[in-house]
Parts: structure tokens; sequence; C-alpha cells
């Protein structure tokens, strides 16, 4: 990812935005032949600090890639997108409200919390301060 020209899908793409105008976005990556494969699956970029998990993500940008833990989990792994550092992970679990299946899917804050959708698993994060 960090040397290479990797392509993206608009159709897979999904961020919110706040009243200020700052924004939280990703969009799914077309890692097919490239040596990011595996690694890198998303890419991220946050104008806000967000908390996932245990991991702070300071405004800026990331990617993620994944792996399956179980049928109900997967890990999400983020690194730094400039230098492919390892920020750190977060375990992902099947939605069970619903069935719907989403490439990604950033829902907005409510209250400070939201959720991220990767396929049929999501995660928790919450605007810090």
């Amino acid at each position: 990812m960090i040397k290479e020209n990797i392509e993206t899908e608009f159709r897979t793409a999904s961020g919110v935005t706040d009243s200020r105008g700052k924004f939280i976005a990703g969009v799914v990556m077309i890692t097919a032949g490239y040596s990011a494969e595996g690694k890198y699956s998303h890419f991220f970029i946050t104008q806000a600090p967000l908390k996932i998990g245990s991991l702070l993500l300071q405004p800026g940008e990331y990617v993620f890639g994944y792996q399956r833990i179980n049928n109900d989990a997967i890990r999400v792994s983020f690194y730094r997108a400039a230098s492919g550092e390892a920020i750190g992970a977060v375990d992902a679990h099947v939605n069970r409200k619903s069935s719907m299946v989403r490439s990604l899917l950033i829902s907005p804050p409510v209250d400070g919390k939201a959720t991220i959708q990767i396929g049929r698993f999501f995660f928790d994060y919450r605007l810090a301060d």
C-alpha cells in the first residue's frame, strides 16, 4: 500500500460528517495482485480523534485489514497509511440485529458513540476528546 497505487471503488465508500465539516470516511481497496493483499483491505481517514476499543486514532490517514477469528468474529488491524506502522487491533463481531451485509458502513455518532460495519461484522467507535 505504501508505495503502490491501489485502486478503489467509490460504490464501496462510506463516511459521515459533523456540523463543523469534519469527517470520518473509508473505502474498500482493490488489492488483488498487490503486495498489500491480505494485510490491507480498506483505506480510512478521520479528521476527528476516535476511540476504537483500546485504540486512539488521532486525525489522519490509516489502512486496515482483517482476519477471521471464528464464525462470529474478525480481528481488524489498523496501520498508518503513510508508513505502514502498526497501530493496533480491535475485534469485530457479527451484527445480530441486522442480516444486511455491507462492504463498509460508517454510522454517524449518536451521543458520541457509533459503529463501523465490514461485511456482516461491526465494531464500536466513539469520538475522543
